[in-house]
């Protein structure tokens, strides 16, 4: 039989009452108390009645979700969560894969979400123009990418802050010539790949480290862009001895490429990611661990209260904090560096 909210108060511990606050997103209910009532509701597998909750609302009991794209393993990890939040909810998702400038000008110039959705939750940074379409449809939105906007509750972290402790590891281990693999291709207006640019460039500055352009090469996020960023930053005429990669996917690239050049990391290179990936623990990845899954569904958590609360202020700009993991990728710089 299908489990009822009912069963589920009566697992945690609670009232049916805490259980619709709390997998609506609602306050009153503690992070502990909220957790707990998550993981009873997916054990026993329950969701809040869409019909029941559509026929009370006057709402459709979807959410819009925007990404640019849907096999990424940070964009896949965020939707993942963020829809399990709004299923437990009694929300249904429509999910728009918007990579290619095509499909993206369509979307806007259509807006086929208008009247269909009851929130959207953005995984790509819309231009000014696009930020007044989407402001247009008069519906919550949120976005786990980029800075504060006007209208949108942002949950994401300090991308300079988290590049700085990187590059700073290793200043502080001795490293001079420090490389960075970055992802200046990636989604269309982007804005991690600039910030964390502009983070690398001034911890150099204040460390007295001279920039080198030869040093700074394209990934494209992706594990086989990060392994050819690699190739051509030791084929520069003086190689790094460290490099700081934009994602752990990039870095894993770049273990990859030094392998084949049988480079020994740290010992020859050390290399630095940024992401905490799920398999960074696995290859011992020294990482900037941001909690991605969390974001997902803290952005979903908070759109979903304010559909409960439209009275209310969007929360604005929601910092989640990050952490400088060390692991075995990085260690001082011998006397002489790879050849």
């Amino acid at each position: 039989m299908t489990a009822s909210i009912n069963d589920v108060a009566q697992a945690a511990g609670v009232s049916a009452s805490t259980v619709s606050r709390a997998l609506r997103g609602r306050q009153g209910v503690s992070d502990e108390v909220r957790d707990r009532i998550a993981a009873v509701a997916a054990q026993l597998g329950y969701t809040a009645s869409r019909s029941a909750s559509s026929l009370a609302s006057g709402r459709t009991c979807t959410i819009g979700v925007l990404v640019p794209y849907v096999g990424r393993w940070f964009f896949g990890t965020v939707l993942d969560a963020a829809e399990k939040v709004f299923s437990a909810a009694g929300y249904d998702v429509l999910l728009y894969n918007l990579g290619s400038p095509e499909t993206r000008k369509r979307f806007f110039t259509r807006l086929p979400v208008r009247k269909r959705v009851d929130a959207v939750l953005s995984l790509l940074i819309p231009d000014d123009e696009e930020s007044a379409a989407l402001r247009s449809l008069g519906v919550p939105l949120a976005t786990t990418v980029g800075g504060t906007r006007p209208g949108f509750t942002v949950v994401g972290i300090d991308d300079r802050a988290g590049t700085e402790s990187a590059v700073r590891h290793l200043v502080n281990l001795g490293h001079r010539r420090i490389g960075m693999i970055s992802g200046s291709s990636g989604p269309l207006h982007w804005t991690t790949p600039i910030e964390r640019r502009n983070a690398y460039l001034d911890v150099l500055a204040d460390a007295g480290i001279e920039h080198d352009a030869a040093l700074e090469a394209d990934g494209d996020y992706t594990v086989d862009g990060g392994e050819r960023a690699m190739t051509e930053l030791l084929a520069a005429s003086r190689p790094p001895t460290a490099v700081f990669a934009q994602s752990d996917e990039m870095a894993m690239g770049a273990l990859r490429a030094l392998r084949r050049h049988r480079l020994k990391v740290p010992d020859d290179v050390s290399v630095v990611g940024f992401d905490d990936h799920e398999l960074a623990d696995v290859v011992g990845l020294t990482t900037v661990a941001q909690p991605v899954a969390e974001q997902g569904a803290e952005a979903a958590r908070l759109l979903l209260r304010r559909l409960d609360e439209p009275d209310t202020e969007p929360a604005g700009h929601v910092r989640m904090p990050i952490r400088l993991v060390l692991r075995e990728t990085t260690a001082p710089p011998r006397p002489r560096g790879p050849h």
